[in-house]
């Protein structure tokens, strides 16, 4: 069964942690760690697939912090001081109009960069980043981020890799949001997306979802109205239905339909 979680609530203070010995245990139940090069969460994304020099170089660049659920890592509109690795948790980027209109762009997993394109252009931040669970982030001044991207060939491709995804992943959304007609077929795409290419072991699919209402609403470029009422003509119709954190998806035909797949 496939499964995709996110969460979200209120800022507070974080903590920092200088290089040493790692910490086991760690504030917000981290199991935060100092050094890439012995880091236990590495994976293929991104930073985590460089070469050792380049890891070893990136460890003496960084500065670790643990971030609760909730937390501002930066705002739209400022200074571009850097990038930041998100090495744990995840958080999302979101982007809000003159009249006070929020779209979440997308959320950012564990082992991707944050900041990259306005740190690269020396723009002020495009998007608003705020934790929707406990995090750690690396986070690597401007200056030495680009010179580190200078010495270390392997890091400038995957550098460039990453802002093609992003530009891929903006594509996206304008599709979903210029050429989908309602909100029923903008929230199952969504759905779809998180359901991903596993199909399931049974005719029911659980996604779990601790994202609210409103959340969902900004993913979509619509109304916290709307997609309350949208699911609920979705459980009236058997094709989903969602059960506190959980969403049981009953007919996936049904969605790949409303959503033109």
């Amino acid at each position: 069964m496939a499964t995709s979680t996110v969460t979200a609530t209120a800022a507070a203070p974080h903590f920092s942690f200088s290089e040493g010995p790692t910490k086991t245990h760690a504030p917000y139940g981290l199991p935060v760690l100092d050094h890439c090069s012995n880091c236990t969460l590495r994976n293929s994304n991104f930073f985590c697939s460089l070469s050792a020099s380049a890891i070893t170089a990136f460890d003496q660049l960084k500065h670790v912090t643990a971030y609760p659920e909730g937390a501002l890592v930066f705002v739209e509109g400022q200074t571009a001081n850097g990038v930041y690795l998100l090495c744990q948790g995840r958080a999302k980027l979101t982007t809000t109009n003159a009249e006070g209109k929020t779209l979440m762009v997308r959320i950012a997993e564990a082992g991707e960069i944050i900041g990259l394109n306005s740190c690269i252009s020396g723009r002020p931040q495009e998007f608003t980043v705020e934790t929707l669970q406990p995090c750690q982030l690396s986070f690597v001044s401007r200056d030495q981020f680009l010179r580190f991207l200078n010495q270390h060939g392997d890091a400038c491709l995957q550098a460039a890799q990453h802002l093609s995804r992003d530009c891929q992943s903006a594509y996206t959304l304008l599709r979903s949001i210029a050429l989908s007609h309602s909100v029923g077929e903008k929230l199952a795409r969504l759905v779809l997306q998180w359901a991903g290419d596993q199909q399931g072991t049974g005719p029911t699919m659980r996604i779990k979802v601790t994202l609210t209402h409103e959340e969902i609403a900004q993913l979509v470029c619509s109304s916290r109205e709307s997609v309350t009422r949208t699911l609920g003509e979705f459980k009236r119709k058997n094709i989903l239905e969602l059960k506190g954190s959980t969403l049981v998806v009953k007919n996936r035909v049904a969605l790949q339909r409303i959503a033109g797949c």
